[in-house]
């Protein structure tokens, strides 16, 4: 697949992906997830900020996150 198309699939598959960390924790702003910018470990921080979590609960949230998601 040609570069950009890569690009544009990478991108629509990040807004199809921050729709559904939105619902899963609403605390997050858009700010939040534009600073995280796809990048799914950067919004585990974002979420122990935004919910007071320590990093261990905040790690095992997305680990569930991304196996009901089929992320790698």
């Amino acid at each position: 697949m040609e570069p950009n198309k890569n690009k544009s699939k990478s991108k629509g598959n990040w807004q199809q992906l921050k729709g559904k960390v939105k619902q899963k924790w609403a605390k997050l702003t858009d700010d939040d997830l534009l600073a995280a910018e796809g990048n799914i470990d950067e919004i585990r921080g974002r979420i122990q900020k935004a919910y007071g979590y320590t990093q261990e609960r905040a790690q095992d949230e997305l680990v569930r996150f991304k196996k009901e998601h089929n992320l790698h």
